[in-house]
Parts: C-alpha cells; sequence; structure tokens
C-alpha cells in the first residue's frame, strides 16, 4: 500500500557540478525536494520506487545499484540508484527485454538528491514511463507498485511545462502557465482525478515531462487516503518545476 510519495522536478540542472556558477538559482528547489524526502522517511516505507520519465515508451525497471552518470554534461560525476550492489542497468517492463543502459537523467537526478540526503530507509527500485503510455496504462502500473510491499513510497520525477518563457526550451505558450498551474494545484491536493484526466496531447505538445509519472502516482494512491502538500512552483528557465509530497 502508498503510505507516501514526493513529488520532484528532474532537470540536471539540480545537480550543482551541472548548474556550475547557475547553481544558486535552484537553491529553493533542492530544499524543498530535500523536505520532500523527509516525509517520505517519515514514512517508514518498507520499499521505495522511483518513477521518472524515459524518452522510450517503457515500462522500464532499474534495479537498486544501478547506475547513472552526469558525464554528458560535461560533469566528473557517477551516482548509484540506492545502496545495493550493481545489477543489470535496465530491463523493459511488460514490454520485453532491452539493451542494458544507464539511468536516464530523470533517475540519475533522483538517484542524486538520494545520495545528498543520505538514505539508507528503504531498499529502492526505478521505473521509467515514456509519454507515449496512456493514462489507463499509467494508472495501471501505479497500481501494482502500491502492491510491491506492505508499506511501499514513491519519489515521483518530472518537470511540468517546458513553454513557459520565450526563452524556455519550447517558446512560450500561453497554454503553459494554466496547464502548470492545474499541476500545481491537483498535486499540492492529492487531487487524483485531476491528475489522471490531464490531457496526453497537450501534456507533450507543453513538453511536460512529468504527465505520465504523475499518473503512476495517481494510480498507486488509489484507496491510500492520502493528503498533499505543494512545497515548490516556479518556473526558472521558462520550466515549471514543482515540489509536493503525499502523507
Amino acid at each position: 500500500m502508498l503510505v507516501a510519495a514526493a513529488v520532484c522536478p528532474c532537470p540536471p540542472l539540480l545537480v550543482p557540478g551541472v548548474a556550475a556558477g547557475a547553481a544558486p538559482e535552484l537553491d529553493a528547489a533542492r530544499a524543498a525536494c530535500t523536505d520532500a524526502l523527509g516525509v517520505l522517511a517519515a514514512a517508514r516505507p518498507g520499499r521505495l520506487v522511483v518513477v521518472g520519465p524515459v524518452e522510450s515508451t517503457g515500462p522500464e525497471t532499474y534495479p537498486e545499484g544501478a547506475r547513472g552518470s552526469f558525464r554528458g554534461f560535461g560533469v566528473d560525476l557517477d551516482v548509484r540508484l540506492g545502496q545495493g550492489d550493481e545489477g543489470p542497468s535496465a530491463e523493459q517492463g511488460d514490454e520485453g527485454s532491452s539493451a542494458e543502459q544507464r539511468l536516464p537523467y530523470s533517475l540519475a537526478v533522483a538517484a542524486w538528491l538520494l545520495e545528498r540526503t543520505g538514505w539508507s530507509d528503504a531498499p529502492v527500485e526505478g521505473l521509467g514511463v515514456g509519454d507515449r503510455l496512456a493514462p489507463e496504462r499509467c494508472a495501471r502500473i501505479g497500481r501494482d507498485l502500491a502492491t510491491r510491499a506492505e508499506r511501499v513510497a514513491l519519489l515521483v520525477m518530472g518537470d511540468a511545462s517546458a513553454c513557459r518563457t520565450l526563452k524556455a526550451p519550447g517558446y512560450l505558450d500561453e497554454r503553459a502557465a494554466p496547464f502548470d498551474a492545474e499541476v500545481a494545484r491537483a498535486l499540492g491536493t492529492a487531487d487524483m482525478a485531476a491528475l489522471t484526466t490531464l490531457g496526453t496531447g497537450l501534456a507533450r505538445e507543453l513538453k511536460a515531462s512529468g504527465r505520465a509519472p504523475w499518473q503512476v502516482l495517481a494510480g498507486a494512491a488509489e484507496g491510500a487516503d492520502l493528503g498533499g502538500s505543494l512545497l515548490y512552483e516556479d518556473a526558472p528557465y521558462g520550466v515549471g518545476y514543482i515540489v509536493a509530497t503525499w502523507s
């Protein structure tokens, strides 16, 4: 059963070494993520599942100990998911097997957050979901995750729209701010119905990578009677970043 969840953004810029001189601009987001992970630890879960967006359709599973790296950003920094020994890098859920690969950046950022806060409260596994997965499929995946242990916690990674300003990665789209506001409200109030009905097409047009992970969360939370709290919402660099907790 799901006992707690933390929702965090997943830009590699959260890692100070990647952000370099701009690192202080995301200090508030990092602090909120730390607070959110504290809520997970306080729930005393028996298992933590990290859910994040991937470029493939997925779902792709990553075992505890899977490795990630930020060397693609010119930073000599490797991370590991949880405390376990490194196993096979990835297995592609029920879609069949995939070639071994390292953690996608969304899960690498999560691994960095967990290492930064010294997570050792429960075993960790990763799950990557793509933006082509239908909401109903995401909900089914979430319901399955909630049965993985008697007390399950989720760390849900994903960004809101990337179209909030002219210099944003997706340029300015007037639909982005209202979309992000509704997502922030839904995540801050644990509104599962609102998350489940987010439009896949609109989310893709606005480059909102969190849509599928948020809908996995909504499925996992069915029947759990959790309340939400919004810890952070802003759009630095024209991208919506949201931090929330469910407990």
